[in-house]
């Protein structure tokens, strides 16, 4: 694991390496569905768009949007395609992020569009700043009925005890799935200081039983629906921090509940209002 250096820019390891995928708890999501870690070959645009839905955009050279000149996101609008930079994680994971919630990442596009229409594309929204928010450093944290009290607790910062003290509950009412696939790259090289931004839902009894399949395909449904219908960004109470190798099972350091004293990455919570409020 890297040190706490998040002020130096982040750099990935050189494409292709499945060894930083692999042995990375983080990944066992992506690992199941598309077996990114056992590939000895590298995956391309062609792969990408073997793994998307039918219903889902298609995967172009990111040269297409150069030639093009629209904005990224009306070119995705207008076309139906995802301009990918070859050999890039980042580009990588937002591909497969796209394949795993079609629907979601149709409506976000949907809903920037609509905001450009209103504010331009120059003058960035409340809304647009908390999709793109929502898009790059998304955890979406799946809360059976009995684990409601685990969203307060992470909102106020109680660490200790919603990852030491309650720990068992993790993975057993409370399941944690990335959505922003900045985290996917950022945790290729894992460093503590790695910070996401919750997304609370709540989701039926025995949720953290399902088949990955199953359990996928509900939140797209349902996280489409809750942010076109219920303003579900816009809330204050959602996309708080979430010290990402805190969750207990995705780093091993995070065994020791000495790990959790570190208070320059488990902060306590602050008392300054966000200018996004």
């Amino acid at each position: 694991m890297q040190k706490n250096e998040v002020k130096n820019r982040f750099m990935p390891p050189p494409w292709w390496d499945a060894a930083c995928i692999s042995g990375n708890p983080i990944f066992a999501d992506l690992d199941q569905f598309f077996y990114i870690g056992k590939r000895t070959a590298a995956p391309d645009i062609a792969w990408l768009n073997q793994c998307a839905p039918t219903t889902a955009v298609r995967f172009v050279d990111n040269e297409a949007l150069s030639k093009d000149g629209r904005y990224y996101e009306a070119y995705i609008y207008a076309t139906g395609q995802v301009p990918t930079r070859s050999e890039n994680w980042h580009d990588f994971f937002g591909g497969l992020i796209w394949c795993l919630f079609p629907k979601t990442k149709t409506l976000l596009n949907q809903l920037h569009m609509a905001e450009i229409a209103k504010h331009g594309a120059k003058q960035r929204s409340k809304l647009r700043n908390k999709l793109t928010l929502f898009d790059e450093c998304g955890v979406v944290i799946c809360l059976e009925p009995t684990m409601q009290q685990h969203a307060g607790l992470l909102r106020t910062h109680q660490w200790q005890q919603t990852f030491v003290t309650q720990r068992s509950n993790w993975w057993r009412g409370i399941k944690p799935v990335i959505f922003g696939h900045a985290m996917y790259e950022m945790a290729t090289a894992p460093f503590l200081g790695l910070t996401a931004k919750c997304l609370f839902v709540n989701v039926p009894e025995g949720f953290s039983e399902w088949s990955l399949i199953d359990a996928y395909s509900f939140l797209d449904q349902n996280l489409q629906q809750q942010i076109a219908n219920g303003g579900l960004l816009l809330d204050n109470a959602q996309l708080t921090p979430l010290p990402l190798l805190g969750v207990p099972g995705w780093c091993s350091d995070n065994i020791k509940a000495s790990f959790y004293q570190n208070t320059d990455y488990f902060r306590p919570v602050s008392t300054k209002k966000s200018s996004n409020d």
